[in-house]
C-alpha cells in the first residue's frame, strides 16, 4: 500500500507549492491518487496555515478530499503540536462533525492512548506513530488496545542513509511483536532511503511533500504527484 502525506506540518515559507486549504489539498489527492497512491494524510490547517484539530476545518479538509478521490480512505493528524494538551486533543476529536476514515497517534506524544480511545470510540482507525530513537515502541506495545490499530506507523526520523537504514532495522525489530501491519517511512535525506527498503521488504509505505520535498535524483519536487509516481515506479519495481 502506498499512502500519499500530502502536507505535514509544514507552511509555504518552507514550500511554497504546499497544498494548504481544503481546495489545494483536494486537487493534490486527486493528482497523486491518479499517479498511484491509494490512502492519504493530510494536515488541516487553520487561516493562518497552521494544523489545527478544530471540527471545521477538519470537515471541510476530510470533505473536500474525499469529493475529490471518492473511496479512497483518508486520515488526519492528532499531532500534540497542534493541540498541546492530549485531553482537549481527545476532546476535540470527540467533536468532530465529518470523520476521517483514520488518524495518526504519535505515542512518544503525551496523552497517545487517550487521544487513540477516543478515535476507537467514534469508530476512527488509529494509525500508531511510532518515531525511531523514541520510547514509543515499548509504550505502544504495553497497551491494552494495541491490537485494535489499523496500522502501525514506523516513522524513521534520522535522515542520513547510512543512519536511516541502521535505525529502520532498529525499529522494524522493536516492533515484531505487533499484530497491526506496518508502515514503513523516512524523512528528509533519508525518505528514499527508507522507501526502498520498504518496497524490498513489501511493507506498506508513504511519500509526499510532508515527508521529502525532492525526487531521488534530488531535483526539487514540483508537487505531491511527482513523488508518488517516483515511488510507484521503486515500489512495483522492486524484486
Amino acid at each position: 500500500m502506498l499512502q500519499v502525506c500530502l502536507n505535514g506540518a509544514r507552511g509555504r515559507a518552507e514550500c511554497s507549492h504546499l497544498p494548504v486549504t481544503p481546495a489545494e489539498l483536494a486537487v493534490a489527492a486527486r493528482e497523486a491518487v491518479a499517479a498511484g497512491a491509494v490512502d492519504v494524510h493530510l494536515h488541516p490547517k487553520d487561516g493562518d496555515a497552521q494544523d489545527t484539530l478544530d471540527a471545521a476545518a477538519v470537515a471541510a479538509a476530510v470533505s473536500a478530499v474525499r469529493a475529490a478521490v471518492p473511496g479512497v480512505a483518508v486520515g488526519v493528524t492528532t499531532g500534540a503540536w497542534a493541540v498541546p494538551d492530549p485531553y482537549v486533543r481527545a476532546a476535540q476529536v470527540r467533536s468532530w462533525t465529518v470523520l476521517p476514515d483514520h488518524a495518526s497517534v504519535n505515542w512518544h506524544e503525551d496523552g497517545a492512548t487517550e487521544v487513540a480511545r477516543a478515535l476507537l470510540d467514534r469508530g476512527i482507525g488509529v494509525e500508531a506513530g511510532i518515531y525511531s530513537g523514541t520510547p514509543a515502541a515499548e509504550r505502544f506495545l504495553a497497551w491494552s488496545g494495541s491490537r485494535r490499530v489499523l496500522r502501525v506507523l514506523a516513522e524513521v526520523t534520522d535522515i542520513a542513509p547510512g543512519d536511516a537504514l541502521h535505525a529502520s532495522a532498529e525499529l522494524l525489530e522493536e516492533l515484531r511483536p505487533a499484530a497491526a501491519p506496518v508502515l514503513l517511512h523516512g524523512e528528509g535525506a533519508g525518505a528514499w532511503t527508507v522507501l526502498r527498503l520498504a518496497a524490498a521488504r513489501r511493507l506498506h509505505t508513504r511519500i509526499g511533500l510532508e515527508d521529502v520535498l525532492h525526487l531521488p535524483d534530488g531535483e526539487p519536487a514540483a508537487d505531491n504527484a511527482s513523488l508518488v509516481r517516483a515511488a510507484h515506479g521503486i515500489f512495483h519495481g522492486a524484486p
